[in-house]
Protein backbone atom coordinates (compact mmCIF):
# COMPACT_ATOMS: atom_id res chain seq x y z
CA UNK A 1 0.00 0.00 0.00
CA UNK A 2 0.84 3.47 -0.54
CA UNK A 3 -0.02 6.77 0.19
CA UNK A 4 0.45 10.41 -1.12
CA UNK A 5 -1.14 13.63 -0.05
CA UNK A 6 -1.71 16.58 -2.16
CA UNK A 7 -3.40 19.63 -0.79
CA UNK A 8 -6.29 18.17 1.46
CA UNK A 9 -6.13 14.57 -0.48
CA UNK A 10 -4.65 11.19 0.01
CA UNK A 11 -4.62 9.02 -2.43
CA UNK A 12 -4.50 5.51 -1.45
CA UNK A 13 -2.68 3.14 -3.55
CA UNK A 14 -2.68 -0.82 -3.34
CA UNK A 15 -4.72 -2.84 -0.97
CA UNK A 16 -5.79 -2.30 2.64
CA UNK A 17 -5.20 -4.72 4.67
CA UNK A 18 -2.94 -4.89 7.72
CA UNK A 19 -2.36 -3.01 10.59
CA UNK A 20 0.50 -1.18 9.61
CA UNK A 21 -1.45 0.12 6.51
CA UNK A 22 -4.08 1.60 9.32
CA UNK A 23 -0.95 3.36 11.20
CA UNK A 24 0.48 4.76 7.82
CA UNK A 25 -3.16 5.58 7.14
CA UNK A 26 -4.27 7.12 10.40
CA UNK A 27 -0.92 9.32 10.32
CA UNK A 28 -1.50 10.62 7.66
CA UNK A 29 -4.94 11.62 7.96
CA UNK A 30 -4.24 13.31 11.15
CA UNK A 31 -1.91 15.63 9.42
CA UNK A 32 -4.53 15.90 6.39
CA UNK A 33 -7.39 16.73 9.42
CA UNK A 34 -4.68 19.29 11.24
CA UNK A 35 -4.82 22.04 8.51
CA UNK A 36 -8.36 21.09 6.60
CA UNK A 37 -11.76 19.70 8.09
CA UNK A 38 -12.91 18.84 4.41
CA UNK A 39 -10.60 15.79 3.28
CA UNK A 40 -10.90 13.56 -0.33
CA UNK A 41 -10.06 10.35 0.07
CA UNK A 42 -9.10 8.69 -3.16
CA UNK A 43 -9.00 4.50 -2.93
CA UNK A 44 -8.90 3.66 -6.54
CA UNK A 45 -7.80 0.17 -6.43
CA UNK A 46 -8.37 -1.51 -2.75
CA UNK A 47 -10.40 -4.71 -2.64
CA UNK A 48 -11.24 -3.71 0.73
CA UNK A 49 -10.98 -2.00 3.98
CA UNK A 50 -10.00 -2.86 7.54
CA UNK A 51 -12.50 -2.34 10.37
CA UNK A 52 -10.00 -0.13 12.08
CA UNK A 53 -9.65 2.18 9.16
CA UNK A 54 -13.80 2.66 9.11
CA UNK A 55 -13.60 3.14 12.58
CA UNK A 56 -11.06 5.79 12.64
CA UNK A 57 -13.04 7.65 9.49
CA UNK A 58 -16.29 7.06 11.58
CA UNK A 59 -14.67 9.07 14.35
CA UNK A 60 -13.38 11.85 11.95
CA UNK A 61 -16.83 12.00 10.41
CA UNK A 62 -19.15 11.97 13.66
CA UNK A 63 -16.69 13.04 17.07
CA UNK A 64 -14.65 15.30 15.10
CA UNK A 65 -17.05 16.99 12.56
CA UNK A 66 -14.54 16.10 9.31
CA UNK A 67 -16.21 15.90 6.25
CA UNK A 68 -14.63 13.04 3.99
CA UNK A 69 -15.56 12.63 0.69
CA UNK A 70 -14.46 9.04 -0.38
CA UNK A 71 -14.18 8.44 -4.06
CA UNK A 72 -13.21 4.66 -4.72
CA UNK A 73 -12.46 2.93 -7.77
CA UNK A 74 -12.97 -1.02 -7.06
CA UNK A 75 -17.07 -2.26 -7.22
CA UNK A 76 -16.38 -4.61 -4.05
CA UNK A 77 -15.02 -1.97 -1.67
CA UNK A 78 -18.05 0.41 -2.98
CA UNK A 79 -20.37 -2.70 -2.60
CA UNK A 80 -18.90 -3.44 1.01
CA UNK A 81 -19.93 0.24 2.51
CA UNK A 82 -22.86 0.28 0.78
CA UNK A 83 -23.93 -2.93 3.17
CA UNK A 84 -22.05 -1.53 6.20
CA UNK A 85 -24.43 1.73 5.54
CA UNK A 86 -21.40 4.02 4.85
CA UNK A 87 -21.83 5.18 1.63
CA UNK A 88 -23.74 8.27 2.72
CA UNK A 89 -21.56 9.07 6.39
CA UNK A 90 -18.13 8.75 3.74
CA UNK A 91 -19.57 10.83 0.97
CA UNK A 92 -18.45 7.58 -1.12
CA UNK A 93 -19.06 7.15 -4.64
CA UNK A 94 -16.88 5.44 -7.69
CA UNK A 95 -13.90 6.80 -9.19
CA UNK A 96 -14.10 8.08 -12.18
CA UNK A 97 -11.31 7.02 -14.72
Amino acid sequence: MEISIYSNTATIKGNIKSIGDFQAIKSAIDALVLKNKSIVLLIPDSLSITSSVIGYLNKLVLKDRVTIDMRVGNESLIDLLNDLNLTSTLNARRLKV
